[in-house]
Formats: C-alpha cells, sequence, structure tokens
C-alpha cells in the first residue's frame, strides 16, 4: 500500500501532526490567521475522544491548557499577533511551573492589531524576550508542509522532555498555503511520552527535585499525590521560597535546562553550503525565496547557499559560526526589521560582513527583494 498523500493548507497540517503527537485537549480563540486551527481541531479532536474547548479569550486559552497538562494531558493552544501577547503572562507561568504545553503562533502584521491578514515575522524576539524575567524559551519554525508537520510533532516531544512550553512561530504564508503532504505511518516519527514518576502513594514525592538526567517525573495533579504549583519561586516540594539558594537553583535549572540542550533542540536544513561564498539565512516562509535565489544564481555559476533555521530560539550560534567561516558574505532574509540578523552579527566574525534583505509591510519577501540586496553587495566589492 502506498503513502497517504494530501493536499492540504498549512493550518491543517498543524492539526494533523498534534494529532499524531498525541494531543487530546486544546483550547483556543480564534483570531486571524491562526483561527482554521481550532476550526480543523474542533471537527477532528472530539472524532478521536480528545477535548476541544472555545475559551472567552487567550489568556484564558492558555490557562486552560496550562491545567489540562497538569492532569496528565498532551496539549496545545494557537493564535496570532495581540493574541500571543495575552498569552505571556501565563507563559511565564508555564515555564516557571515547569508545564509540558504547545503553543502556536501564526504571525501577522503588528504591532497592535496591525495588519490581521498580511505576513510577517515580527514575533520572533517577542517568543524569547515576551514574558518578563530570566528565563529561556524554545521556538521552533518551518518553511513547508512535511517539515511543519514533522516539526509539530518535535515541539510535543520537546515539550514532554524538558517540562517547558514549545512555541511554534510559523507566519501567515505558511498557515494559509495548500501544499502536498505525506502523512507518516503511525510510529514512523517517535513520540516522547510523559514520565510520570514511580513513587507509590503515600510515598513523599518531590515535583520538582530533578533525576540524575535533569528530567522531572510528573504526577497526574488530583491523581494519588499531593503537591504544590505556583508561580512563585519554588523548592522541591512546590512550596515559595525566598530563600537566595534556592532561587539561584531554580532559575539556573530553568535555563541551563534548555541552553545545555541546545544541541539536542538544534533543527536546521542546509542547501549549497559546501563551496558558498554568499551564505543567505533565512527561516520560514522566507527560506522559500531564498531557496529560489539560491538555486537561481548556483544555475549560472554563483556559489550561494543556504542555512534554514528551524530552531530560532535557543539560537544556534555555533552552527551559524561554523556555517558562515568561509563566506564571504552571509543575507539574513526575514520579514522584520532584523530579529535574527542580531545573533546572526553576533555569531558571525566579522559581523561588517552580514547584510539584511527583508520587508515589513505586510507583502511576502520575493526573490528580487532578495536580489536586489545581493546587487547592492556586489557594488561594494563582491
Amino acid at each position: 500500500m502506498g503513502k497517504h498523500v494530501k493536499f492540504i493548507q498549512g493550518n491543517e497540517v498543524v492539526v494533523e501532526a498534534a494529532l499524531y503527537a498525541g494531543l487530546d485537549f486544546f483550547a483556543g480563540y480564534p483570531i486571524t490567521p491562526s483561527t482554521e486551527i481550532a476550526e480543523h481541531m474542533s471537527v477532528r479532536l472530539p472524532g478521536i475522544g480528545g477535548k476541544f474547548i472555545q475559551m472567552e479569550d487567550e489568556i484564558a486559552s492558555l490557562c486552560a491548557i496550562i491545567g489540562a497538562s497538569l492532569t496528565g494531558h498532551k496539549v496545545m493552544t494557537a493564535t496570532s499577533g495581540p493574541g500571543f501577547s495575552l498569552m505571556q503572562e501565563s507563559l511565564g507561568y508555564a515555564i516557571m511551573a515547569e508545564i509540558p504545553c504547545v503553543i502556536v503562533n501564526v504571525q501577522r502584521g503588528g504591532p497592535s492589531t496591525g495588519l490581521p491578514t498580511s505576513v510577517s515575522q515580527g514575533d520572533v524576539g517577542q517568543a524569547l524576550w515576551g514574558t518578563h524575567g530570566d528565563h529561556a524559551i524554545v521556538a521552533m519554525t518551518a518553511s513547508n508542509h512535511q517539515d511543519v508537520f514533522s516539526i509539530t510533532v518535535d515541539a510535543f516531544n520537546i515539550a514532554e522532555t524538558y517540562r517547558t512550553p514549545v512555541i511554534l512561530l510559523f507566519d501567515e504564508v505558511v498557515g494559509h498555503m495548500r501544499e502536498r503532504i505525506t502523512m507518516p505511518d503511525t510510529g514512523e516519527i517517535p513520540l516522547m511520552e510523559r514520565l510520570r514518576t514511580a513513587l507509590r502513594e503515600g510515598v513523599d514525592y518531590h515535583p520538582y527535585l530533578p533525576r540524575e538526567d535533569g528530567r522531572l517525573p510528573m504526577s497526574d495533579f488530583g491523581g494519588v499525590h499531593r503537591y504544590n504549583v505556583t508561580g512563585l519561586v519554588h523548592d522541591m516540594w512546590g512550596f515559595p521560597s525566598s530563600n537566595p539558594g534556592v532561587v539561584h537553583g531554580l532559575l539556573r535549572h530553568l535555563t541551563d535546562k534548555i541552553n545545555n540542550n541546545a544541541h539536542q533542540l538544534l533543527r536546521y536544513k542546509e542547501f549549497y553550503l559546501e563551496d558558498a561564498r554568499t551564505v543567505l539565512i533565512s527561516y520560514g516562509s522566507s527560506a522559500r525565496s531564498a531557496l529560489h535565489v539560491v538555486e537561481e544564481r548556483r544555475k549560472r555559476g554563483e556559489r550561494l547557499g543556504l542555512l534554514e533555521l528551524q530552531t530560532l530560539w535557543p539560537f544556534p550560534f555555533s552552527l551559524v559560526r561554523q556555517k558562515c567561516a568561509k563566506a564571504e558574505y552571509v543575507v539574513v532574509v526575514e520579514m522584520n526589521m532584523g530579529q535574527i540578523l542580531q545573533p546572526v552579527k553576533m555569531a558571525v566574525n566579522p559581523p561588517e560582513k552580514v547584510y539584511l534583505a527583508n520587508r515589513v509591510d505586510g507583502v511576502f519577501i520575493t526573490p528580487m527583494d532578495i536580489r536586489n540586496v545581493l546587487r547592492l553587495i556586489q557594488g561594494k566589492g563582491m
């Protein structure tokens, strides 16, 4: 029997991938351009025994999936723009309480209500620093539907492995375009299930005491173990503490469990980097235009390559430094004012060889936009 092939919208791919990963609870509020995720989920999830709830707003949506995750479910919500802004306080709570969950942000133009139906990648920085305090976050993206599927499944696996929220930063073009996808067979992509404690009822359970491998076994809230969950700094029992040693230890744990495993979280694709004199770095739908330019120019004998980032945070400094070491020029292609440009400049030596090709007007960046920047570089001696 051949593979099951579909021709569907990117937002629908997110739904199918989440169900493949084991999602059984979704709470959300409709907002362009992510609404189709909630629409399809409202039909697909109850059909397999899961729970779908349309909440009164995005604040309630994230709070609902936090509660469902604590009781043992794999959970997700989806939003865009202003909705993602409303979720930031609860996102910080999920980080502090170490609650596995997946948040999809199908980006649109901003700030404020901005351009509700137009493409943007302006929320990249917000994904990292939107909530307050010192913390680390995982944010991932993809440029085509096959990768959207695998990255979405990865997001659930990472959330369960590290007990952390994971943000999927797609964009309007990826969310709304239709493309062929080959659906993976059951078991083809490995799934990470919730690590539950083996401690019996009546045994002292420490909800925030990591094992030697750093993982935190969970007990379904409302089950056999009673424990405290708070957004305050807490000890290994979950009770609030202002002891400097406890505070330092917890904040180090919250950041180190992500940053020290950055190599495990890294997802990327590379094209023609072996001999590239000019390296384009891009992500999301922008990478589609970047790849078109690379393949077109290589037919003319020009040595261009593309590094497509799929993990944006934690930022892959070592990877970017390595892949750009021999390049004469590096061009970051994105649809914002340069939010990935800055960490690329921090990674590349010298930073003066890094340039920006971007659009911020709600129009999808085209190969011509990128070629125009390449011409300016050529005029400087390329």
